[in-house]
């Protein structure tokens, strides 16, 4: 039986960046609630799970002690110059009073999650409240103070050794790319918008790993306006034969939502039915999946986006018609009220054509210079 575990807890619920941050905690209890709303978190086959904050020997696994100790002791009001050097009180990692307790608490949540995967009581585990994937071992940045899915690559590459990381989320995942740059027990994926017009300007597809590594660092950069038909093109050409090849005892996959359309910090054109078509595919496999949520900025968009992907991870797809007309109704203020899946967006011919073949493009150089490498 597959089991589905939803990692959140009262606690979580307690902790936020400042007032004035786009990235918002309270996007994962928003999410529960649709979930809990549609009778979409109990059953034989799912259950919920608290997080248990991360420990320190965890956490060191792949920060510094010296960061761990500057993190927390400005989140006292202790500020030293070294923070400032480690990225702390920028306008993307602000300095406040939960800036370590939230993190390590939601760090923890994918370590819950990986936990629960690799002792069989999930098949799948879902940490709406994870997915810092801009996090070094030394600095913080966008958002990003404990690299979680970091973390529990390292925690489920001692029992597994092929790990895969997926990444969904808009922005590349620079933190998590350069931990495993050289390394071919953890594979990174990631399609995200081009560097080229966007933060953090890395995750060109020339960046395919280094030494051991090379060919298990994947990039898909994508164009803007970007739309559904061309993510998943892109997805189904590169990911799918991967995954095939690398054959991963276990998946980490982050599904930031900001790659939808009308998200105020990207520039691509998604719907939420992208990311539903993906989470099947990879489901497919059935292979064990521990899922982190990520960036995401208009809120109602992204707690919809990840009620879907929940649907889809515990396998109720039969949910989607009950659901059409009650999303405008749970979500208050959204501006579609079909339902927890978005309208179908038009992309007009012309910048159709211009996203294909830039897409096409990357697609090409990939097949040619990382697929011969896992013998595909």
């Amino acid at each position: 039986m597959r089991r589905a575990a939803f990692i959140h807890s009262a606690e979580l619920e307690k902790y936020s960046y400042p007032p004035g941050c786009p990235f918002k905690t309270q996007r994962a209890t928003r999410t529960r609630e649709i979930l809990d709303s549609m009778g979409l978190l109990t059953g034989h086959d799912r259950f919920e799970a608290p997080p248990a904050a991360a420990g320190r020997k965890d956490l060191e696994r792949f920060h510094t002690a010296r960061y761990l100790d500057v993190l927390k002791a400005a989140s006292r009001g202790q500020v030293v110059e070294e923070g400032l050097h480690m990225g702390l009180g920028s306008p993307d990692c602000p300095m406040f009073r939960d800036m370590y307790d939230y993190p390590v608490l939601a760090a923890g949540g994918t370590l819950t999650a990986a936990r629960l995967v690799l002792d069989g009581q999930a098949h799948v585990a879902f940490n709406p409240s994870g997915g810092y994937h801009h996090a070094g071992p030394e600095h913080a940045a966008g958002f990003c103070y404990i690299n979680d899915v970091a973390l529990a690559c390292l925690l489920l590459a001692d029992t597994h050794d092929r790990v895969m990381f997926l990444d969904m989320d808009v922005h590349h995942c620079d933190g998590v790319q350069d931990a495993f740059y050289g390394r071919r027990d953890i594979l990174t994926l990631s399609l995200h918008e081009s560097g080229k017009t966007l933060f953090p300007g890395t995750g060109a597809e020339t960046e395919i790993g280094a030494g051991e590594g090379r060919g298990y660092t994947v990039n898909v950069p994508l164009p803007v306006g970007t739309y559904d038909e061309a993510y998943v093109r892109a997805f189904s050409e590169i990911a799918i034969p991967l995954i095939h090849a690398y054959d991963p005892g276990v998946i980490v996959m982050e599904l930031g939502m900001d790659a939808l359309a009308g998200d105020p910090l990207a520039h691509l054109n998604l719907t939420n039915n992208a990311y539903a078509e993906v989470v099947s595919l990879v489901m497919g496999f059935g292979k064990p999946l521990v899922a982190t949520g990520g960036g995401g900025y208009n809120v109602d968009n992204a707690t919809r986006g990840w009620a879907l992907a929940w649907s889809v991870l515990c396998g109720e797809t039969g949910h989607d018609d009950m659901a059409v007309g009650l999303g405008g109704v749970m979500l208050e203020s959204t501006e579609w009220h079909g339902g927890l899946r978005d309208r179908a967006l038009i992309t007009h011919g012309g910048h159709r054509d211009s996203v294909d073949r830039e897409l096409s493009r990357v697609l090409e150089f990939l097949k040619r210079e990382v697929f011969p490498l896992h013998g595909i």
